[in-house]
């Protein structure tokens, strides 16, 4: 067996039990460790698991209502020790990840993190990918455009910082923010000096939806694995959040009433976001919806999602030729003169 969020809409979600062809691997680490490369083996063996990814992605080509996806699921640990255990054994299996995926050098992968304002995601990054090698992994935070930027097309200044092979890249927003503050504040394009007949378009977000669909696709079939994170949030949550950041002295510069006038618009960011969801999660780019009102089970949920995505390349060291066996010899020999 192994185990699907429950789509109840009130109080703490509970994962419950169903049928899966692939349930003699999902029940702990130890048996899903014997898919993992040997790198991870060795460092998530014996270590019970209970995060299956794919109980977060978002269908491709279904509707999707927010409404019936869960902000918080029961823990998956039972102690803030064990929290502290299981991110730790994630991190350095991440970091094994990277390095392995950093020689190799055949993909490159690209991180991509939304979410409602206060939904966690610096966190989610400081935390998850603190055991990361930074010469390695880039990370990049896109505000409001330049004025450059908004003389090209939407995607142009995301485009301009795809990561390369063997590297990782972490978009905290995207071009998916064109989709998302832009529809429910649609005055924002009149910024962008669109023509007015692409402006006037019935299908205009369809045709960004599709726009963005097509470039994840090209990225896929050169190479470019795509993790798209939803960190989905209640707004009882994000109250809670705001009014730490006014209590907390240290938080208080996250906070400013902008944040409070954007809350008057939360029916109009869930509609955008599951619209959203519903037309750019794909095969090759699926989104995950991961439950954001507990912050450490988030991370581990994102963390496990990663681990898994970065197992699915089925990446290996570089062989040693023969020729290099003996041009190594040769060093040492020099070495011991």
């Amino acid at each position: 067996m192994r185990y699907v969020i429950s789509r109840k809409r009130k109080g703490l979600q509970k994962r419950r039990p169903c049928s899966d062809d692939n349930a003699a691997w999902a029940v702990t680490l130890t048996l899903r460790c014997k898919t993992a490369h040997p790198v991870t083996q060795r460092i998530l063996k014996g270590v019970k698991l209970k995060i299956i990814s794919k109980d977060f992605r978002v269908p491709a080509g279904k509707k999707v209502d927010l409404r019936q996806w869960p902000t918080e699921v029961e823990p998956f640990f039972k102690s803030k020790e064990e929290y502290k255990t299981l991110l730790a054994t994630h991190v350095e299996g991440l970091s094994s990840l990277q390095e392995l995926h950093y020689a190799s050098g055949r993909y490159a992968v690209l991180l991509i993190f939304q979410g409602i304002d206060s939904a966690g995601k610096d966190g989610a990054i400081r935390h998850v990918m603190s055991g990361v090698n930074p010469q390695g992994c880039e990370v990049y935070s896109f505000k409001q455009p330049s004025a450059e930027e908004l003389k090209h097309d939407f995607l142009w200044r995301t485009t301009c910082r795809l990561p390369e092979r063997g590297r990782i890249g972490i978009f905290n927003r995207s071009y998916y923010e064109e989709v998302l503050i832009a529809r429910v504040h649609p005055e924002i394009l009149d910024t962008q000096n669109l023509p007015k007949p692409v402006r006037d378009e019935k299908h205009f977000w369809s045709n960004r939806y599709r726009s963005i669909v097509e470039l994840e696709a090209h990225l896929h079939r050169n190479g470019t694995k795509i993790i798209k994170i939803f960190l989905h949030l209640s707004k009882k949550e994000q109250k809670t959040r705001f009014i730490a950041r006014i209590d907390e002295p240290e938080k208080n510069w996250k906070f400013s009433l902008a944040d409070i006038h954007e809350r008057t618009f939360w029916k109009r960011y869930m509609r955008a976001f599951a619209d959203c969801l519903a037309a750019t999660s794909t095969r090759h780019s699926p989104w995950y919806a991961v439950p954001a009102d507990d912050k450490e089970n988030a991370r581990l949920i994102v963390s496990q999602i990663v681990m898994d995505a970065l197992n699915d390349l089925k990446m290996a060291f570089p062989k040693t030729t023969a020729k290099r066996l003996r041009e190594l010899e040769l060093i040492r020999r020099k070495l011991k003169k």
